[in-house]
C-alpha cells in the first residue's frame, strides 16, 4: 500500500484491510471482487490483484509463509527489487539494501548524484551506494531510518537541511544543490482524452460495465462509456454501440448527470455521463444490472465513484 501512496493516506486501509483479510489465508480465499473493493480509493489497482495472486501462491506453494529464498520471492507477483530489498531487511534482518522514493531523494543528495534517479544509469549509481553503506547487521534500522529522514526531514522541496542529523555528511548540502536535486527524466507528454458515459436506470438497478482485468483499472466496474473525439452528446450512441453493443434509445437530448474531470499518471480525462434507455436488454457478458442501493458493493475508479454519488444522492 506504501508503493505510490503516503503513509497517512495508507493508514485507515490498512486498518480496514487487516480486519477484512487478518492473515495471508484469509487473503488467498477473498474475491478479487471483495479485495479491489477494500482497496477502492488507493490507486494503482494492479498492486491489489498482484497482491492478491501472491498470497494464492504463498498459501498454495510456500505453507502461508514469505519464501526467505530472496530468488523465490521475487517470483512473487508485484515484488521488485525495493520490496525484495525491504522484506529480506526490515522482515527477515537480512544485509540488503532497499530503494524506495524517499531512499532515492536521500542518497541522492548525501552523494550529490546529477544522473536522473529514474533512469538506468541512475538507479544503477543509487542501488550501488545504497550497497557500500548499509551497516552490517542494522539494515532493517538503518533502511527504515533513511526512509523516515525522507518523508520527514530531506523532503522533496525545501528539504530541512538545519536539522538533520547527517547534514555534514551531505555533498549536495555542501555543494548548494539540495534543492536542485533529485534530478527526474522529463516527464512524457500528458494526453487529454474525452469519453461520454451513459447511466441507465430501471426499476432500481443500473447497468454497470466491469473492465478487463488487465490495464488500467483492471477488474473495476464502471458506467458504460467510451471515448469520443465529436461532441459527447452526439458520440454517446455511436460509441456504446461499438464497445457494448448497446442501442440507446433515440431522444432528442439525453440529460447530462454531470461531467468530471481526472488525472491520471499519463492521462487526462474528461467524462461527461448522460441518462439514457435502450432500445432492448443488453447481450454482453460483461454487464451487469446493479441495484443502486449496491453500488457501494462494487469497486470502481474515482470518475465512476463520483457519477455513483451523483445518481444516489
Amino acid at each position: 500500500m506504501l508503493q505510490q501512496t503516503r503513509v497517512e493516506t495508507v493508514i485507515p486501509y490498512y486498518e480496514k484491510w487487516l480486519r477484512l483479510f487478518p492473515t495471508v489465508e484469509a487473503l488467498a480465499k477473498a474475491s478479487e471482487h471483495d479485495v479491489l473493493n477494500t482497496w477502492e480509493g488507493l490507486g494503482y489497482y494492479s498492486r491489489a490483484r498482484n497482491f492478491h495472486k501472491a498470497a494464492k501462491l504463498v498459501v498454495e506453494k510456500y505453507n502461508g509463509e514469505l519464501p526467505r529464498d530472496l530468488d523465490e520471492l521475487r517470483k512473487l507477483p508485484g515484488i521488485g527489487r525495493y520490496t525484495v530489498g525491504a522484506l529480506a531487511s526490515i522482515v527477515f534482518g537480512m544485509d540488503e539494501p532497499a530503494l524506495d522514493g524517499n531512499l532515492k531523494r536521500v542518497y541522492a543528495r548525501l552523494f550529490d548524484v546529477s544522473e536522473p534517479i529514474d533512469s538506468t544509469e541512475g538507479e544503477k549509481i543509487l542501488w550501488q551506494l545504497a550497497k557500500e553503506n548499509l551497516p552490517k547487521g542494522k539494515a532493517a534500522d538503518f533502511n527504515q531510518a533513511l526512509m523516515d529522514l525522507g518523508a520527514m526531514i530531506c523532503v522533496p522541496k525545501k528539504p530541512r537541511c538545519l536539522i538533520c542529523p547527517v547534514i555534514k555528511e551531505c555533498k549536495a548540502r555542501a555543494h548548494g544543490t539540495q534543492d536542485l536535486l533529485p534530478v527526474k527524466k522529463p516527464k512524457k507528454v500528458v494526453s487529454y482524452h474525452i469519453h461520454a458515459a451513459v447511466v441507465i436506470v430501471k426499476k432500481g438497478k443500473v447497468l454497470l460495465a466491469q473492465r478487463p482485468s488487465n490495464g488500467l483499472l483492471g477488474g473495476m466496474w464502471e458506467f458504460p462509456n467510451g471515448r469520443v473525439d465529436e461532441n459527447p452528446a452526439e458520440g454517446l450512441a455511436k460509441v456504446l454501440k461499438s464497445e457494448y453493443n448497446l442501442r440507446l434509445r433515440k431522444k432528442r437530448t439525453n440529460k447530462i448527470v454531470g461531467i468530471i474531470q481526472h488525472t491520471y499518471t499519463h492521462l487526462k480525462v474528461t467524462v461527461h455521463a448522460f441518462e439514457g434507455e435502450m432500445e432492448s436488454d443488453p447481450q454482453s457478458e460483461n454487464l451487469r444490472w446493479v441495484a443502486l442501493k449496491a453500488l457501494g458493493d462494487y469497486p470502481m475508479g474515482r470518475i465512476d465513484r463520483k457519477i455513483a454519488d451523483m445518481i444516489t444522492q
